[in-house]
């Protein structure tokens, strides 16, 4: 699958400029939170939005999570990231 195949790559990747490009597309930084720990970096985006009319309550919830191992060699230390 096109997830397994960039699993593969970032595993395999040498350049340690750019380890991962995420799309996060439609939610705010604020929503982002990057978490790098136990040589795994998890991307987790969430957000919660509600409305309240005089007729109903309305609730949009959307999260996304991508997590990957680090490729052999990098540390925790350094990585870095920006939105």
């Amino acid at each position: 699958s096109r997830i397994q195949r960039f699993s593969r790559t970032l595993n395999s990747s040498h350049n340690r400029s750019h380890l991962a490009l995420i799309d996060v597309k439609g939610f705010d930084p604020k929503d982002v939170s990057v978490n790098v720990k136990d040589g795994k970096v998890t991307v987790l985006a969430e957000h919660r939005e509600e409305r309240n009319t005089s007729v109903a309550k309305t609730c949009n919830y959307r999260k996304f999570m991508k997590e990957f191992n680090l490729p052999p060699g990098v540390s925790e230390d350094e990585v870095t990231y920006s939105l």
